[in-house]
């Protein structure tokens, strides 16, 4: 009974969410590529294998959305100099500015989405998040009189 309810608020935020972004970071970013840039901020280089566990889709569609990236100057694809099968993805100056663009339009989404609820709220919403995803939020701390 609650998962019903749970399902079709998740969907209704999820797609909101992702609709929001969509708009706002189009013409020069889209979601995915977005996850791309937040990957090589912290995992660079890369080589296209070591993004998937990440993405969960197919090397065929990160090669393609790469493909666009580096075409849109998001991105470089270089040769291993030792092993020329070996190729790096590295982020530009443009994959840079593009990537702190696009964390900020998330963050002030997701910041006015909370913001309808108070900062206790925030918290508990968090826990409960990480008990139902099976991890812990990484700076959550719930009081321990909940």
């Amino acid at each position: 009974m609650h998962s019903t309810e749970f399902a079709r608020l998740w969907m209704k935020f999820s797609k909101e969410w992702k609709t929001h972004l969509e708009e706002e970071l189009a013409p020069t970013l889209t979601e995915g590529q977005l996850n791309v840039l937040e990957l090589l901020l912290v995992r660079q280089p890369a080589k296209p294998s070591d993004l998937l566990q990440y993405l969960a889709t197919t090397p065929a569609a990160v090669t393609t959305l790469l493909d666009r990236m580096e075409r849109g100057g998001l991105i470089n694809r270089t040769r291993d100099e030792a092993d020329r099968r070996i190729v790096w993805v590295t982020l530009t100056e443009r994959g840079h500015e593009e990537a702190k663009r696009g964390r900020s339009l998330r963050e002030s989404y997701i910041e006015g989405a909370l913001g309808r609820i108070s900062q206790h709220n925030q918290q508990l919403l968090l826990f409960l998040l990480g008990k139902v995803t099976n991890s812990e939020p990484a700076e959550t701390r719930i009081d321990k009189a909940i």
